[in-house]
């Protein structure tokens, strides 16, 4: 996955959520390492993301963009992230000084409009890629200009197709 999207955007990085099976955490995070991602957000407190969950609580995007830079000074050493489901979304949340804007379940097309949207703003906004991201579109997203592609599929594995056959002992002596 990491080489697909390489080839496409050599800076990308691949980065892996905390969705790993339980008890698995360092070997998981090593795992990733080891395959050329970085682990993403080791816990809740390395960076204020602000899902689409909490805007109903805070009076939705336009009121956190407001409050940026109160949050900003309140946790002055922390990244701010922001997710957004639109290209309007994605460009105000760069317009208001977002350091990180997580862009879910985008198609690789209007990601790359959203992308060129804020690059000709000159917005040094990181711009990243999240929900459903696989290694058969990773390429395809990586293609977009984003920053970061961030994944769980490489905790998923295809079920086995395991199969049992009952014989009797004269079909089995044969």
């Amino acid at each position: 996955m990491v080489d697909a999207a390489r080839a496409m955007n050599p800076h990308i990085q691949v980065v892996v959520t905390r969705k790993n099976f339980p008890g698995t955490k360092r070997l998981a995070v090593k795992a990733a390492v080891a395959g050329g991602a970085s682990p993403h957000r080791l816990g809740l407190s390395e960076t204020i993301l602000v899902f689409d969950h909490h805007l109903t609580f805070v009076g939705g995007l336009d009121a956190v963009l407001a409050r940026i830079d109160d949050y900003r000074r309140a946790a002055a050493e922390k990244k701010i992230a922001v997710e957004v489901k639109t290209l309007q979304d994605g460009v105000k949340a760069a317009e208001a000084g977002v350091d990180i804007i997580q862009v879910d379940k985008m198609e690789p097309e209007q990601l790359a409009e959203l992308v060129r949207a804020v690059r000709a703003r000159g917005h040094p906004t990181v711009i990243s890629a999240a929900g459903g991201v696989n290694a058969g579109n990773a390429a395809a997203y990586a293609a977009t200009g984003v920053d970061l592609l961030i994944t769980s599929w490489v905790y998923w594995g295809k079920p086995a197709d395991i199969g049992v056959g009952i014989t009797s002992e004269a079909a089995a002596s044969r």
